[in-house]
C-alpha cells in the first residue's frame, strides 16, 4: 500500500523486502509496490549477466515490453550509467511484434526497445533479436524456424521476463495456445486488440496479428519472471497461480515449469489465498485493520450479517485465534459493525453546526482526465455543491488521445459550417478548420496529430468535462483545466513528472487553499494517468505542507470506474439516493466522445456509466449484506495520511 493506507492484508514486507511464498502451485513474491518489484527484477537480472562474464559466457535474455517491464529497463540503464554494469555479453530474444510494423512506428516494439534499454547501453547491436514485423508473409515461417533455431544454438534462455494480459496470455499466446506452440504468427484476440486501441489511437488501427513465441518456447527458459502490477491484474494471477492448467489461460502452464516466479505489487496479488485471506495461512497480527478485514470476509462467505455471527462461525471458518484474543464472537461482531457504521455519511465535508466544523469548506476534485470527477465520484460531487460548500474542480490533463478522430472530424466540419452559415468571414479560421478535415481525412493507422488538433481534441473534452460539472452543479469560475505538462505528447506514452507539474498543482492549492482535497486513489500502475496524477497531487502536498490550511487540510481518495475500494479499507461510504444516481448519470451522459470507447466482452461489455453505477450498487449491496441499511448506492473513499506519517 502507499503511504497512508492500512494494510489489511497482512503483508508486512518493509521497504524491499518482499512476502515470499512457495507452498502454492507456483512460487510467488510481493513487494509493497512496482518500483519494488523492479528493482529487485533488475538486480537478479545484473547479478547474472555479471556472472556469466565473470565465466566467460553469454547471459541470454528474453525480454518483454509494454508498461510492466519499464522500470526494469530504466534500473538496468542507471545501473550501467552509473555503476558500470556492462551489458555487452548479452544477448536478447524479445517476446514479440505486431504483424505488419515498421521497426520505426510509434507502436512497434523494436523502437520501445530501443528507446527504453538498447540505445541506452553497450549490448551490441548484433545480439539484439526482435521479431520482425517487415516480412512478407510468406517469409514468416522460415523466419520463425530461425528464430528457435537461434535460440537453441545459444543454449536456450536464462531468464525470460513475462507480463500477463488479462486474458491470461503471455507473449502474444492467446487463449488456446498449447504448451508445445513455438516461435509463430498468431491472430490477436478482440480484447488483446481493445487492450492496445489507445496506443493505436483507435481498434480500427490495430494490427490483426503478430508473430510471438510460443508457450513452447517459453517454457524452455532456464528461469521465469512473471511480473505484473495493478487490481486489473488480480483475478488473471490468481488463476494462473492457483487454478488448474487450462489453454484457455496460457499463463496456468508456467505452473509446470520448474523455476518459475511471480513478482507482484500488493494489488496484482490481492485475489491470492495467502494475502487474502493470510489468517488461513500463517499467525497474523489481530490489530483493528485486520479484524474488520477477516470479519467482513467471513460475513459475506457465510452470507450472514455481522451481527449475527456465531462462535461457531469464527471456530469452523479458521479464526480460532481471532476469538481466542477477543473472547467472544459478540464483542468482536460489535467492535466491527460500529466501524462500518461510522464509515457512512450523507456529509462528506462534515455537518453544519457542529463543534468545530468549519461551514462551509473550500473544496478541490482533481480529476485525473475530464470525466473522471463525474464517472468515480458524481454523486458525492453533487451532495458537496448542494450542501453549499465552495467546490472547485481541476481537471489535470485535456485527455485528448481519447478523442477519436470521427469525433474530431465531426467538430472541424461543425466549425466550418458553423462560421460558413453565420457568414463569419474569417480567412485564418478557414484556413485552420480546413486543413484539419485534410489531416483527417488522410491520416494513417497510428499518425500523431498534429498540434491544432491535439488542441481540438482537448477542448471537445473541455467543453463535456464543463457540461458535467454543471449537471453536478458547480460553477463554471470553479473548474480549473491544468493540462499538466507531462501527458501532452500525443500519445499514450508520457513524459516523467516535472516540476511545472507540481508547479501547476502547488499553485492551485494555494490560491483556493481547502479544506478537503479529493484525488484518484489508483495506487498500483505505475504509468497509467492516474497514478502519475496521484503522484503530482503527493509531490504538492509535500511542498505545501508546511502552510497552515495544509495542515488542516483531508486528502481523500477515490477509485476510478473499474474498481471500487474493498469495503474493509473503505473509510467513509457516501450513500447515494436514487435521484442522485440519476444525477450522475446525466453527468457521465455529458462525455459523448467517450461512449462505447472501452466496451470488453463479456459481463464487462458496458459502458462506462453503466460500469460506474453497477461498482456503486455493488458497495451498497455489500454493506446490506454486511446488516447496514439498504442504499440505492454507495462511492467510497479512503483517507491518504501520508503527511502524517511521514511526521
Amino acid at each position: 500500500m502507499t503511504a497512508g493506507l492500512s494494510d489489511s492484508s497482512g503483508i508486512k514486507a518493509g521497504q524491499g523486502s518482499p512476502v515470499i511464498s512457495g507452498k502454492g502451485k507456483v512460487p510467488f513474491r510481493v513487494y509493497e509496490d512496482s518500483k519494488l518489484v523492479s528493482l529487485a527484477v533488475a538486480s537478479e537480472i545484473a547479478d547474472l549477466v555479471r556472472q556469466r562474464a565473470a565465466e566467460g559466457k553469454h547471459c541470454v535474455l528474453g525480454l518483454a515490453t509494454g508498461s510492466t517491464p519499464v522500470n526494469v529497463y530504466a534500473e538496468l540503464v542507471r545501473l550501467h550509467k552509473e555503476e558500470g554494469l556492462s551489458l555487452a555479453n548479452v544477448v536478447t530474444f524479445n517476446l514479440d511484434e505486431y504483424f505488419p510494423m515498421q521497426p520505426d512506428c510509434l507502436q512497434s516494439y523494436v523502437r520501445f526497445m530501443n528507446e527504453h534499454l538498447f540505445d541506452l547501453v553497450d549490448i551490441p547491436k548484433e545480439n539484439i533479436n526482435i521479431p520482425d514485423g517487415t516480412l512478407d508473409v510468406e517469409q514468416v515461417a522460415d523466419w520463425c524456424r530461425n528464430y528457435e533455431a537461434k535460440i537453441e544454438s545459444l543454449g536456450g534462455i536464462d531468464i525470460q521476463l513475462l507480463g500477463i494480459g488479462r486474458t491470461g496470455h503471455i507473449g502474444f499466446n492467446e487463449p488456446g495456445s498449447g504448451t508445445e506452440s513455438q516461435t509463430r504468427l498468431i491472430t490477436l484476440d478482440r480484447l488483446t486488440r481493445i487492450d492496445a486501441a489507445s496506443d493505436f489511437f483507435g481498434i480500427e488501427n490495430v494490427p490483426r496479428r503478430a508473430i510471438t513465441m510460443g508457450v513452447g518456447t517459453i517454457l524452455k527458459a532456464r528461469k521465469i519472471l512473471l511480473l505484473a502490477f495493478g487490481e486489473n491484474k488480480a483475478r488473471v494471477i490468481r488463476s494462473s497461480i492457483e487454478g488448474e492448467m487450462t489453454p484457455t489461460i496460457p499463463a496456468t502452464f508456467l505452473q509446470q515449469h520448474p523455476d518459475t516466479e511471480f513478482v507482484l505489487d500488493q494489488a496484482a496479488a490481492a485475489e491470492l489465498g495467502e494475502i487474502k485471506s493470510p489468517w488461513l495461512f500463517r499467525s497474523v497480527d489481530w490489530d483493528s485493520a485486520m479484524v474488520r478485514h477477516a470479519v467482513i470476509d467471513l460475513s459475506l462467505a457465510l452470507g450472514k450479517p455481522v451481527l449475527i455471527l456465531t462462535d461457531a462461525d469464527y471456530n469452523e471458518n479458521g479464526l480460532q485465534d481471532l476469538l481466542a484474543e477477543y473472547g467472544s464472537a459478540y464483542e468482536i461482531n460489535l467492535r466491527v459493525f460500529r466501524q462500518l457504521q461510522n464509515t457512512i455519511t450523507g456529509w462528506a465535508a462534515g455537518k453544519p453546526g457542529q463543534p468545530g466544523e468549519v461551514y462551509p469548506k473550500r473544496i478541490v476534485l482533481f480529476s485525473p482526465h475530464p470525466d473522471d470527477d463525474v464517472i468515480s465520484m458524481g454523486g458525492t460531487l453533487t451532495r458537496l455543491a448542494e450542501q453549499g460548500h465552495e467546490v472547485h474542480v481541476a481537471y489535470q490533463t485535456s485527455g485528448n488521445i481519447a478523442v477519436f478522430d470521427v469525433d474530431a472530424l465531426r467538430f472541424a466540419e461543425f466549425a466550418a459550417d458553423f462560421c460558413k452559415t453565420f457568414n463569419i468571414s474569417n480567412e485564418p479560421v478557414a484556413e485552420l478548420t480546413d486543413a484539419m478535415v485534410k489531416f483527417l481525412a488522410r491520416k494513417g493507422a497510428g499518425e500523431i496529430d498534429t498540434p491544432e488538433m491535439q488542441l481540438l481534441k482537448g477542448l471537445i473534452r473541455r467543453g463535456e468535462a464543463r457540461a458535467g460539472a454543471r449537471i453536478c452543479g458547480v460553477q463554471d469560475d470553479r473548474l480549473h483545466y491544468l493540462d499538466l505538462p507531462f501527458y501532452e505528447t500525443g500519445v499514450v506514452r508520457k513524459k516523467p513528472i516535472g516540476p511545472d507539474d507540481v508547479r501547476i498543482t502547488t499553485e492551485l492549492l494555494q490560491e483556493v487553499k481547502p479544506h478537503q482535497i479529493y484525488a484518484a486513489g489508483d495506487l498500483s500502475d505505475p504509468h497509467g494517468t492516474h497514478r502519475v496524477c496521484l503522484d503530482v497531487i503527493f509531490q504538492a502536498c509535500r511542498e505545501l505542507r508546511n502552510e497552515d490550511w495544509m495542515k488542516e487540510c483531508e486528502v481523500w481518495m477515490y477509485r476510478g470506474a473499474w474498481q471500487e475500494w474493498p469495503p474493509h479499507e473503505i473509510e467513509m461510504a457516501v450513500p447515494l439516493s436514487p435521484q442522485e444516481v440519476q444525477i450522475k448519470r446525466s453527468a457521465i451522459f455529458s462525455h459523448e466522445s467517450q461512449k462505447d470507447r472501452a466496451l470488453f466482452p463479456g459481463p464487462d461489455a458496458r459502458e462506462f456509466w453503466q460500469r460506474a453505477e453497477a461498482r456503486n450498487a455493488d458497495t451498497a449491496r455489500i454493506y446490506d449484506e454486511l446488516g447496514l441499511a439498504q442504499y440505492q448506492a454507495i462511492e467510497g473513499f479512503v483517507k491518504w495520511k501520508g503527511l502524517s506519517e511521514e511526521g
